[in-house]
């Protein structure tokens, strides 16, 4: 046997995983100081169970874990694991190779493994222990320890050859049995005491043994027939629940059908919701993308309309311009030709003036020769003259001329004033379509922000959404745990319940004075309630009443009804517990500190658990009476000077029930609020659901809305266009005829201010006068001068009118050629800029014709996708809501069912309860098994004769009478008869003859045991007599 390898992982300075390998002889390990070298030993030592932290060259055992450097973190656990060739089996193991590992974590645990299988300590010590290796059967020198063993006395020599020998396992083995030793003559002496004890207590036992024979044969019968009775009750019983079970069994194999259909169904409806959460994204993209490319298909529409409007607006394209008026050259040419007759005729109208000259001063000369009655009587004969001759024409004339110019002047003012409104319509057509062309771009930028907004409510939906389903869910596991909660806070107020003397007590209440029992009028510390139970014994599970009148007659009522036994605490004077006296021992507390409840109870119970100390384990205990006290450990058990009592198996105690009652209720109550603020949280998050639901409707509204709103802009620019040029046509028009109504105007004028003065002249001469002799000559020389003076003055205005006319026309001809060539030249201007706009709106409406081919195939798509996703959504949903109607049906079934179980329950409860009381009454006044008493004394038994009493004279040639039938009412004749003849027969001690019989059985069976002992004792002194042997001779050849 040797060393075969070595591994470490974390132990010390090994922070990865390294193996040695071992061969066998002597294996050297090298290196410089703090390479490890002394590691290996201190892993080896370690792995062997080795407990001291000090040994290991450490202050803690948490020190062998790596502690981490600069550039590497600290481990958590070391392990070390040694590998021992076991080829010649000097290890009681079948195996060639034995692997021992050892694992420490940085908390403080700690475990050990043979060959990779959990093992003690202990195990490992007892494998290495025969082979003569382990914790304390080898010898590792550290590093100090050489001079040490060079100079060590012979004592200390002798150590290390007996370790080197083996000579400590036999060592071990021998103070092994001398301890057995020890222990076996302390129970030798306690046997012989407790036989000298026997043998005192059997002879007056004796005499009252012999006296109760006589009551011997009326006790059996008596005896005989309860046990038949009860024996019947409970087979009764058992039939009755056996077909309650029955009836169970089908109610909870329904049960456990509809639970899998549940289960099945659950599984299904979180499938169905998986996929629908799955789903959803896919869905809310694909309504996004048709959203998306419906509103983009809108914009694009919308687009091509305000295209086409404008290429509607700007209309064919007009004939060229420049031909639809006169030829400007040809206009500056006559203008021309017009300032030559201009210039011609003003060198007449010069020569005119000075003839009119002439002619005027010959009239002044004329004038100047006649008197002033000359003068009048010539201007006399003139004005006769032409009021003979037309003045009633010339009024006429004026009258008609003044007509036609305001006719002329009304047409003018009307004509102008449609002129205006129809410019004033086109420029109010004008500026509102630029107002509402400008809006478009506003339109688009709200469109956007729209989309933006109309995305992030659908993202806030999307969160809402999965916030609700995460309460719902957290909702549904509260409500799992809640369930379970109030299904064992059921199941232990069931337990709870008692229904054998106590219960009786307790349901007669203020009858007999009942308070409670302890358990409930008691609060314990959590994890001292096995403690405490223990401590109290019997009287945890009593009752508390109010005085002692109150105790008796509750053992009255015990005793009337049959109800079994019950144990009693009488409450006490509400004066203080007195403390006990001194300190508890260290690692342990007065039991009176970890209960408390009402004064008058803890006075009562204050002698019971006086000097008892509560402890965690039982070496504590073990210590505490030592000290003269008596422990109570947390598990139940209590450890005092001369008694002691405790193990495991037992029921838990009323007081144990009563604090995992109260546990379980406060877990209820807290997961009841935790499932009160989950649908309260839930509650708000639907709402936020909602709120996000309505958000986004408004959102995609809106949406809607700023598309509609896009479309009647364009519908409204192409009505402002057609209205604006509708308006500047008529207005173009107008124009046209208010220049031609002006024109005739100004001839009318003309033509009514030469009536006029004409008229004026005629009406301003006088009437007719004498003529004197000489007015012939006078008025031939006047009209002659007059005559002349006139021609030369109309020749001179004719030539003015006709000089100011050519100079008009030729100014106006001017006018219009400069016109002419502005308006050619704008025409060109206009022509090039609506060719322009032309061109960019038919480029428009082409590419929103290829886009639009484009969107409506992707819509087309999206469309198909959408309504895809949404029938499967549909019909998802109209599946979830199927297994939801399913669940719901079968958790109502459930409901029904679980009812029925637990009416069922209670009702078995009670029928257990019922033969739990039979049978402990069985058990606890006859001490026979309750299989035992159906089985033996059964309704189907038949009832044997009752023997004869010792000392009756028996008649040995009657016939032995036979058995017979078992017949209730019979049975119950034999009780009452076996009970008078009790009481007939007097005071008997019924006991005696049992103990007596009892304490023979004892007495023999504790002579057999000492005889057993005493020959043990031989065997063990064999066994110490062959270790000392053994031990000297192995020394011996160690030795030599």
């Amino acid at each position: 046997m040797h060393l075969k390898s070595l591994t470490l992982k974390g132990f010390k300075s090994f922070a990865s995983a390294t193996t040695l390998a071992f061969e066998p002889g002597v294996t050297c390990v090298v290196g410089p100081n703090g390479s490890g070298k002394s590691n290996i030993v201190d892993a080896i030592a370690w792995v062997m169970g080795e407990q001291g932290a000090k040994s290991l060259r450490g202050g803690a055992m948490a020190d062998v874990i790596f502690a981490g450097t600069s550039g590497r973190a600290p481990l958590g656990r070391a392990e070390v694991a040694l590998t021992i060739d076991n080829t010649d089996g000097a290890l009681p193991i079948d195996y060639t190779e034995v692997t021992i590992s050892r694992t420490l974590f940085r908390n403080g645990g700690s475990e050990y493994a043979i060959n990779g299988t959990p093992c003690r300590l202990l195990d490992i010590q007892e494998l290495l222990s025969d082979s003569g290796i382990g914790r304390e059967m080898h010898v590792i020198v550290g590093q100090g320890q050489l001079d040490a063993i060079l100079h060590a006395s012979p004592e200390d020599r002798r150590g290390f050859i007996e370790e080197a020998a083996g000579v400590l396992k036999h060592r071990k083995r021998k103070e092994k049995a001398l301890r057995k030793l020890d222990a076996m003559q302390g129970n030798l002496t306690r046997l012989t005491d407790l036989t000298s004890e026997l043998r005192r207590q059997l002879r007056p036992l004796g005499r009252q043994a012999e006296v109760a024979r006589r009551a011997a044969v009326i006790q059996a019968d008596a005896r005989d027939a309860r046990l038949r009775l009860m024996a019947d009750d409970l087979a009764q019983f058992r039939e009755t629940l056996a077909a309650e079970v029955a009836d169970e069994s089908a109610l909870r194999e329904r049960r456990l059908e509809v639970e899998g259909q549940i289960a099945a169904l659950t599984a299904q409806e979180a499938l169905l919701e998986s996929e629908a959460q799955s789903a959803a994204p896919l869905l809310a993209s694909a309504q996004q993308s048709w959203f998306a490319l419906s509103a983009l298909r809108e914009r694009f529409l919308g687009t091509a309309s305000l295209a086409a409007e404008r290429l509607r607006l700007i209309g064919p394209e007009i004939e060229d311009e420049s031909q639809s008026g006169r030829d400007p050259e040809a206009l500056e040419a006559e203008a021309a030709a017009l300032r030559e007759e201009e210039f011609s005729l003003g060198r007449q109208v010069e020569a005119d003036r000075a003839a009119l000259g002439v002619a005027t001063s010959a009239r002044t000369d004329a004038e100047g020769v006649l008197a002033g009655e000359e003068r009048r009587v010539a201007q006399g004969i003139r004005s006769q003259a032409d009021r003979r001759e037309g003045l009633a024409r010339l009024a006429g004339r004026v009258a008609a001329a003044r007509s036609r110019r305001e006719a002329r002047a009304a047409e003018i003012e009307r004509v102008a004033a449609q002129r205006e409104d129809a410019r004033t319509r086109a420029a109010t057509a004008q500026r509102e379509f630029a107002a509402v062309e400008s809006q478009v771009a506003g339109l688009d930028a709200g469109e956007l922000g729209l989309d933006t907004q109309y995305e992030e409510t659908q993202s806030r939906l999307a969160e809402a959404d999965a916030q609700v389903e995460a309460l719902r869910h957290q909702e549904r596991e509260i409500e799992r745990d809640r369930a379970a909660l109030a299904a064992r806070l059921e199941a232990l107020r069931i337990a709870l319940a008692r229904g054998d003397g106590p219960g009786a007590l307790l349901q007669a209440g203020d009858a007999v004075g009942v308070v409670g029992t302890v358990a409930s009028l008691l609060t314990v510390e959590p994890g001292c309630e096995r403690g405490l139970a223990a401590a109290l014994g019997p009287l945890s599970d009593a009752v508390v009443v109010r005085d002692a009148r109150s105790a008796i007659d509750g053992i009255l009522l015990l005793h009337r009804d049959t109800a079994g036994r019950a144990s009693v605490v009488v409450l006490g004077q509400a004066s203080p517990t007195p403390a006990p006296a001194g300190a508890p021992p260290a690692g342990s507390r007065w039991i009176t500190d970890v209960v408390s409840g009402a004064p008058e109870l803890l006075s009562a119970l204050a002698s019971r658990l006086s000097g008892i100390v509560i402890v965690d384990d039982l070496e504590s205990a073990s210590r505490a009476a030592v000290a003269g006290l008596t422990a109570a450990t947390r598990d139940g058990d209590v450890v005092g000077p001369h008694v002691a009592y405790g193990g495991s198996g037992e029921a838990p105690s009323l007081i144990e029930l009563q604090s995992a009652v109260d546990e379980a209720a406060t877990s209820l109550e807290s997961v009841q609020h935790a499932l009160e603020r989950t649908r309260f949280e839930l509650a708000a998050a639907l709402d936020a659901q909602r709120q996000a639901t309505e958000v986004a409707e408004g959102a995609l509204a809106r949406l809607h809305e700023s598309d509609a709103r896009l479309a009647a802009v364009a519908e409204q620019l192409g009505l402002l266009g057609q209205a604006a040029r509708a308006a500047t046509a008529e207005a173009d028009r107008l124009a046209m005829a208010e220049q031609a109504a002006l024109e005739a105007l100004a001839s009318d004028e003309a033509t009514l201010a030469d009536l006029e003065q004409r008229l004026e002249t005629a009406e301003a001469e006088g009437a007719d006068e004498d003529i004197a002799d000489r007015r012939p000559h006078f008025a031939e020389v006047a009209e002659h001068a007059r005559a002349q003076e006139v021609e030369a003055r109309l020749a001179v205005r004719t030539g003015e009118e006709r000089l100011a006319s050519l100079t008009a026309r030729a100014e106006g001809l001017e006018r219009a050629a400069a016109n002419e060539r502005a308006s050619r030249r704008r025409a060109i201007e206009r022509r090039e800029q609506r060719a322009r706009e032309a061109e960019v709106a038919q480029a428009v409406a082409r590419g929103v014709d290829v886009v639009l081919r484009h969107l409506d195939a992707s819509l087309a798509r999206a469309d198909l996708e959408r309504r895809e996703r949404e029938e499967q959504q549909s019909t998802r949903d109209a599946t979830v809501q199927q297994v939801r109607q399913s669940l719901r049906d079968l958790g109502s079934e459930m409901e029904r069912l679980t009812d029925s179980v637990h009416r069922d329950e209670v009702a078995r409860a009670e029928q257990r309860l019922r033969i739990e009381q039979v049978e402990g009454r069985v058990i606890e006044e006859f001490g026979i098994e309750p299989d035992a008493l159906v089985a033996e004394y059964g309704p189907d038994q038949l009832v044997l004769p009752s023997p004869p009493a010792p000392g009756d004279e028996v008649d040995p040639q009657a016939p032995e009478p036979e058995p017979y039938p078992y017949d209730r009412a019979q049975q119950e004749r034999r009780l009452k008869a076996a009970e008078r003849g009790l009481a007939l027969l007097g005071k008997v001690n019924p006991l005696a003859l049992e103990e007596f019989t009892a304490l023979e059985e004892r007495l023999r069976f504790l002579t057999e045991q000492v005889d057993d002992l005493k020959r043990s004792r031989t065997d063990l002194l064999a066994i110490v007599k062959e270790v000392d042997e053994r031990v000297e001779a192995v020394f011996t050849e160690a030795y030599n």
